[in-house]
């Protein structure tokens, strides 16, 4: 017992954002923090492995994979192909500009990382139904990608992200083996490696344990439909410009009032479209 609490019961496993998570303690004292007993799992399939290995390789990114909270693999789609000079694209059918990427290495990419039962070639495909995987493609075709939407992936045990190029991916991806197409903006980038780092970023920071307190996610923008007020630090003035008496009154229900009226202000300046 310790300061009134017992450590024996509070270092209990237990359900903590949807995930069977342990209280991270430090000196007899539990933290409000949670490490994952069972790492979210994702598998990113790309053209560019270092476009997604480096940004994703640093800073927070970098320490809840040290802290096994995720299982992150970044996998060369090109290890898929059956021919010599590993292929990964053709002409599209009906002429255009540009090149489509071919459906048989993306299909033998995802089935293997999601455990599939292997199928004949003669043998029509239908989408991963482990009940466990969940097939995402990057395409600015997609439904547009948002807070609401990076925390109900959260709650995935495994992704597998698909990384789309040049003129996109063929259509029977899309119809038979992905669950959902995602955009990060109207946009468009030289390649879907980009995006995906974006997406894999927004989803694990919301994880329980990844950042250094649960309550930055919860306040971060867009959680409750507002962009998030002003910060401020110190010093209290600088070149003259004072920070705002109300943060340095003390008084946590007046602070609590001035954020939610100038994240409403906020809002409706940058992005009325959210009001």
């Amino acid at each position: 017992m310790a300061n009134g609490r017992s450590s024996k019961s509070s270092s209990k496993p237990y359900v903590f954002c949807g995930r069977l998570c342990q209280p991270r303690r430090r000196s007899g004292f539990t933290e409000t923090s949670y490490d994952l007993i069972f790492p979210v799992k994702i598998d990113i399939l790309t053209l560019f492995p270092d476009i997604c290995r480096v940004p994703l390789g640093e800073s927070i990114m970098k320490r809840a994979q040290e802290n096994r909270l995720i299982d992150l693999r970044i996998h060369n789609l090109r290890d898929w192909t059956t021919d010599k000079h590993h292929i990964v694209d053709d002409a599209p059918f009906g002429g255009g500009q540009g090149m489509v990427m071919k459906p048989e290495p993306i299909f033998a990419a995802v089935e293997q990382l999601c455990d599939a039962k292997e199928k004949t070639a003669n043998t029509q495909q239908s989408k991963i139904g482990n009940g466990e995987s969940k097939v995402i493609v990057m395409s600015p075709a997609g439904r547009r990608f948002d807070q609401q939407m990076a925390t109900e992936l959260s709650h995935e045990s495994h992704l597998v992200i698909v990384c789309g190029h040049y003129e996109g991916v063929d259509h029977r991806v899309i119809q038979h083996l992905v669950d959902l197409e995602i955009s990060i903006g109207d946009y468009v980038l030289t390649n879907g490696a980009i995006a995906a780092v974006i997406l894999v970023d927004a989803i694990v920071r919301l994880l329980p344990g990844v950042l250094g307190h649960e309550q930055s996610a919860v306040d971060d923008s867009f959680n409750h439909g507002l962009l998030e007020a002003p910060q401020y630090t110190r010093p209290a003035e600088f070149r003259g410009w004072k920070v705002p008496k109300v943060l340095l009154s003390g008084n946590h229900a007046e602070i609590a009032k001035w954020r939610e009226e100038q994240a409403l202000k906020r809002t409706h300046e940058n992005r009325p479209d959210l009001v």
